[in-house]
């Protein structure tokens, strides 16, 4: 059939609708309401003659032909975005959108001292992002590129290294050190209160220890469980417990007073932060710019 800018518009609706299987996260991504994608998708079902998509009340799945519309027509559609990102080495000022889906502590600790630098100089490109600790398909989530630690990153996905290894720390507050003694080995720490970590795979991390040869893994006691950061460094400052986290995160509450390091003989250095994106197609110019930027500014060293 011939196309119409309805089509071209509805089609790139469905794409969306396709790899978010949510009506909501596909319409905050395209900056449209979930009514209107929904409007679009009957509109296009009609026009077609077929059925794209299964919806219930709790999920959103391809039928066989949106399947086959999905694979059809999607290597198009980012060969059109990869074109009209290649436009801007005639602009004089770059323009975009760069969509990003990060972990709580690169949030944090690599781009709040980046960004501001990134909008000043570059005004004409927008950044999307989206704080997640779980793990993510990010291609399935609509982001252009992920930042996670080092270990944690998809072997499938091009990887870059944006930060130097990083020190992971035991802290606690004078308080719960003045009523409790110091462990002085990873061992005593079975006699402590310590903030659990759930990890993004809904996994309990293990404290990891390391001294010369020797390296530990420990399983810690604690009353709480917890995924984020800022509210553990709340919970420590008030005595509740030791915890475990990277050192930039409390370097201030350090250079305060207000925690204390433990078993810093003990202390380990993990991967640092790298981002990671899908090689199939060309790098978006405003995710080049930001790693660019990233490797300049270097606010964890590398």
């Amino acid at each position: 059939m011939p196309l119409s800018r309805t089509d071209l518009a509805d089609f790139s609706y469905f794409l969306a609708l396709a790899r978010h299987r949510n009506f909501r996260r596909a319409g905050l991504e395209l900056g449209v309401s979930a009514s209107a994608l929904s409007h679009s998708l009957k509109g296009l079902e009609a026009r077609l003659g077929v059925r794209l998509l299964n919806r219930t009340n709790r999920s959103v799945t391809l039928t066989a032909a949106g399947e086959h519309l999905q694979a059809s027509i999607l290597g198009p559609f980012e060969a059109i975005e990869t074109a009209a990102d290649m436009l801007n080495r005639f602009r004089a000022e770059p323009a975009g959108r760069i969509r990003l889906n990060v972990l709580e502590h690169a949030g944090s600790l690599l781009l709040a001292p980046v960004l501001p630098v990134f909008v000043e100089r570059y005004p004409d490109i927008a950044i999307d992002v989206v704080i997640a600790n779980h793990l993510v398909d990010v291609v399935a989530a609509g982001a252009d590129a992920g930042i996670r630690y080092g270990g944690t990153v998809p072997e499938d996905m091009v990887a870059q290294r944006l930060s130097a290894d990083i020190r992971w720390v035991v802290v606690g507050s004078p308080g719960y050190l003045a009523r409790f003694d110091a462990p002085l080995h990873p061992s005593d720490l079975a006699r402590h209160r310590c903030l659990r970590i759930r990890l993004g795979d809904d996994s309990i991390y293990h404290w990891e220890f390391e001294r010369g040869e020797e390296t530990l893994a420990v399983d810690v006691p604690g009353q709480v469980t917890i995924d984020d950061t800022a509210f553990a460094i709340d919970l420590v400052k008030g005595g509740a417990a030791l915890a475990y986290l990277p050192e930039p995160c409390i370097a201030a509450e350090l250079a305060r007073g207000t925690l204390r390091t433990v078993l810093d003989d003990w202390s380990s250095n993990g991967p640092g932060f790298h981002i990671y994106y899908p090689g199939r197609r060309q790098l978006p110019t405003g995710l080049r710019l930001l790693i660019d930027l990233i490797r300049e500014e270097r606010p964890l060293g590398l």
